[in-house]
């Protein structure tokens, strides 16, 4: 049950709703839990998440053009930086506040779902890797 909980916080965490997971990752720890599987549970539950986002951006765009938030130009601006520095925006989609926003942008702008699903787990699971790397040595 703890691996199903940490995965239900870690998804929830990267969605839109303002929620972490890190703290219940890091009292796992503490408890002794196979860390391979609190990395992996994690890891997958918060790319998962992200994966909704990019989801809602994608089938947003139109409603979010219609109720003037985007507009044609300010579009094409975001696609050109996208294409530019997308694969480097995206490893940033595990830091608070802006993360979350990225993956969505992502979608608004259909990035290749393959690229953002490697880039988003790489870049989640070195964050978790970190953190259960810290917590452990730490003996939190």
């Amino acid at each position: 049950m703890v691996y199903v909980t940490l995965f239900a916080v870690s998804f929830l965490a990267a969605t839109l709703l303002p929620l972490g997971s890190e703290g219940l990752l890091v009292y796992d720890i503490s408890q002794n839990y196979s860390l391979i599987l609190l990395w992996s549970f994690a890891t997958v539950g918060n790319t998962l998440g992200s994966m909704v986002n990019y989801w809602l951006g994608l089938k947003g765009e139109t409603y979010l053009e219609r109720k003037g938030h985007l507009s044609k130009e300010k579009m094409q601006k975001a696609r050109r930086f996208f294409a530019k520095y997308g694969v480097w925006t995206l490893l940033l989609s595990w830091v608070p506040i802006i993360g979350d926003p990225l993956t969505f942008i992502a979608g608004v702008l259909r990035y290749n779902f393959k690229c953002f699903t490697l880039i988003v787990f790489v870049a989640k699971g070195l964050r978790y890797a970190v953190i259960i790397f810290l917590a452990s040595s730490l003996s939190v």
